[in-house]
């Protein structure tokens, strides 16, 4: 990985744990904001770190509650 990408990942990481603490889901615009007043080439790695890491999040979301609404369907009449 690139030191660019490295950076990329830290922040994100970091970004999406303040989103948690924060309780807001957009401070990552904010952040990506920031950066591109200094680097448009880190900022790009970091959206795409955040977004790779949200969509990660809701393909898991998505499989839990296909699972557990295959559970509820089994158990539908028992």
């Amino acid at each position: 990985m690139s030191m660019v990408q490295d950076l990329a990942e830290k922040l994100a990481d970091d970004t999406l744990k303040a989103m948690k603490h924060l309780d807001d889901d957009r401070f990552f615009m904010e952040v990506a904001a920031e950066l591109g007043a200094a680097s448009t080439t880190l900022e790009e790695a970091f959206l795409t770190a955040i977004r790779v890491r949200l969509a990660e999040r809701k393909a898991r979301a998505f499989i839990r509650a296909r699972i557990e609404g295959q559970k509820k369907d089994e158990n539908f009449g028992r």
